[in-house]
């Protein structure tokens, strides 16, 4: 997915020269680098100097640029929080922050990489909108909709590489604050965002072979969270699980959680978070979600329980 969304920040930029990265000690590679050899008055590396990255992004969108604010997502959000806040929500600049490999993707690099909290910090901003988009077609959209129509600072989270395309066939379009369908089916609705509507997908498959359909959501717009639409698969389905590469507290769970409290939904809601904890261990991605209890097996066997 960072090597698309290069591509994309490339191709943009190349029709409109307000757009213009700035990367905090990251090496740029591929379409990233052919922005620095071809803009070079355009992109800026600000080592390890995350805050300065955000601070000099705000005064070039004060002068009528389109930054993008482009590193690993803990140094992208966590260690500039006050410039994100003062600077840019502050202001309501049309910035747009790259959180790049988040949740647990970097589980050999430990606690210090990990942003298993982002969205929960992100959707509290006044003015941010969080954005999550679960394959390399939504971030395209996403992304030009970013550079071309925000009207104020973006925290968009992204996987790191590999992402398979879940959207071809979608029955939903893309835009920006709307939960979209995936895919249809009855009783259940499994909603997620991110790289982990993959996941979903595989549940998905295994529930179908033991004669249950659900429908399955990208709720890639965590703020604004389209109220309205939750509001109907709350009212349609009998149960609705949640998946989420994050922590319990602030992310897509807490949402439903609220609006099922405010329209007296009956549904049962199940959730299935990253456990709020810091886990020592050293293995894959995918080990790692296991031992937080995310994985298609475990949550599949919660579900027909």
């Amino acid at each position: 997915m960072r090597n698309k969304f290069a591509d994309a920040v490339y191709e943009i930029g190349s029709k409109d020269n307000r757009i213009c990265a700035l990367v905090a000690d990251i090496s740029p590679a591929g379409s990233m680098l052919k922005f620095r050899e071809n803009y070079p008055e355009r992109f800026i590396n600000t080592g390890v100097a995350e805050q300065s990255m955000i601070g000099i992004a705000a005064g070039l969108a004060l002068r009528g640029m389109r930054p993008v604010c482009y590193t690993i997502a803990t140094f992208s959000l966590y260690r500039p929080f006050e410039m994100i806040r003062v600077d840019l929500c502050y202001q309501n600049l049309p910035v747009t922050i790259i959180g790049m490999g988040a949740g647990v993707i970097y589980s050999t690099l430990g606690g210090t990489h990990h942003s298993m909290e982002d969205i929960s910090i992100a959707t509290s901003l006044p003015n941010m909108t969080v954005l999550a988009p679960c394959d390399p077609i939504e971030m395209r959209l996403a992304t030009e909709w970013c550079l071309t129509k925000s009207n104020g600072p973006v925290y968009m989270r992204l996987g790191k590489a590999g992402e398979p395309n879940l959207t071809e066939n979608s029955n939903e379009e893309f835009e920006v604050g709307k939960i979209r369908n995936l895919v249809k089916g009855k009783e259940i609705a499994i909603l997620s965002y991110g790289i982990t509507l993959k996941m979903c997908f595989q549940i998905n498959e295994i529930l179908q072979k033991v004669g249950i359909n659900a429908s399955v959501y990208s709720c890639h717009t965590l703020k604004p969270f389209d109220e309205e639409k939750i509001s109907t698969i709350l009212s349609t389905y009998a149960k609705i699980i949640t998946i989420e590469e994050h922590v319990p507290n602030g992310g897509l769970s807490s949402l439903v959680t609220k609006y099922a409290w405010k329209y007296k939904s009956k549904s049962k809601i199940d959730a299935f978070t990253l456990k709020d904890e810091f886990i020592h261990f050293y293995g894959s991605h995918e080990q790692l979600l296991d031992i937080h209890g995310l994985s298609p097996s475990k949550i599949v066997k919660k579900i027909l329980e």
